[in-house]
């Protein structure tokens, strides 16, 4: 077996061919040309998208954060590191929506390896004295809570109410009636929801307890050491400052909702890919911890195929063509990083219409000999 290849910053990475990658060529450049031709409905003036009410109708869509056109299809599939197959502009630095929640489970990973958060199932509120965990409903909710979105958490950030997100339902996202009206909250870690506004409340709680903001963090303890490029930017609205250590420092956003987010190209996903494979560990140093990776992999009791905020392929009910071992970071749009460490393999695929994206699966997996 190949060792991994890691490859040094920059824009040079080694590639293969696919046959000696163990693929039929002319099948894996199938699953190319289906990614291709399958491109997402969205309209590349994503502000367009987001102003005609795909998530919220109006006012609750007001733009808080920057909002960025995006490219046409584009990705690449690694194995055992090396470049196999490469397709569009894989540089451009393009919105992401939520693969920026995958990104906050690693500024947490961080946290816990830094000792800043000694008990993931400790109440935030022994942490963060905000005001933002003190209530009857928010008191007891534990980092474990809103890093596996069953944090049932109430209130107002950054203008928006976390009822925007409830009844939020990702298979009609953009046609749900239901989603925003009122639902009878539960206890934290007692019901299942996918909602931004508490998302971005896990974002704030990190923020206090690092100490400085998220970019800065992940750049110094992540991005820089796997050699990332420097044209990745992390944001969040306009009014998401907040004081630390005397300073008005900005609190970044887990999607693109309302602008902001991760803005980032294909190449530093997969390099993010390539070590979140790797159980944290890039070229032989351990930039997360192994037991981090092994956390944030375990299915979640009340919706077994989410984890922290990285989706699994639980009994492979997210992406039946991929084997159960793959896990992903998912983005509405759709952007999307694939991660099967059994294969060695890591695959961005952004852009893609959400039911082509299985086919793209289906079709690596066949082209593997």
């Amino acid at each position: 077996m190949t060792k991994t290849y890691f490859p040094a910053a920059g824009s040079d990475w080694e590639r293969q061919e696919p046959a000696a990658a163990g693929f039929d060529a002319t099948a894996l450049q199938a699953a190319v040309d289906h990614a291709i031709s399958h491109e997402t409905g969205w309209d590349r003036d994503i502000m367009k998208v987001l102003t005609e009410g795909h998530f919220e109708p109006p006012p609750y869509n007001e733009i808080l954060g920057p909002v960025r056109e995006r490219t046409g299809p584009n990705g690449l599939i690694l194995k055992g590191g090396r470049i196999v197959a490469e397709w569009g502009d894989t540089s451009r630095a393009d919105m992401t929506f939520s693969v920026s929640k995958s990104y906050l489970s690693i500024c947490a990973g961080l946290a816990v390896k830094k000792g800043l958060i000694k008990d993931i199932h400790a109440p935030i509120r022994e942490l963060v004295k905000d005001g933002g965990f003190e209530s009857e409903q928010n008191r007891d909710i534990t980092w474990h809570h809103l890093l596996q979105q069953t944090s049932e958490w109430e209130g107002t950030l950054w203008d928006k109410p976390d009822l925007l997100d409830r009844h939020r339902d990702l298979t009609s996202e953009g046609a749900n009636s239901k989603k925003g009206t009122h639902r009878d909250l539960q206890k934290p870690g007692s019901f299942w929801e996918y909602n931004d506004i508490r998302v971005n409340r896990l974002s704030l709680a990190l923020l206090r307890v690092l100490g400085e903001g998220l970019p800065a963090v992940l750049k110094r303890e992540v991005m820089d050491p796997i050699g990332a490029s420097q044209d990745w930017e992390w944001h969040g609205y306009r009014n998401s400052y907040v004081e630390i250590g005397g300073k008005q420092v900005q609190s970044v956003s887990g999607g693109g909702h309302w602008g902001g987010g991760m803005m980032i190209g294909s190449r530093d996903h997969a390099r993010v890919g390539l070590l979140m494979a790797n159980k944290g560990k890039w070229s032989g140093t351990e930039i997360l911890p192994e037991s981090w990776i092994d956390a944030s992999l375990q299915p979640c009791d009340l919706q077994p195929i989410y984890g922290y905020m990285w989706w699994l392929n639980t009994d492979r009910k997210q992406y039946p063509s991929a084997p159960e071992t793959s896990f992903f970071a998912v983005g509405a749009g759709n952007s999307i990083i694939w991660m099967d460490p059994t294969h060695d393999l890591v695959a961005v695929v952004r852009w893609i219409a959400k039911p082509g994206f299985d086919g793209f699966c289906r079709r690596v997996m066949e082209a593997m000999r």
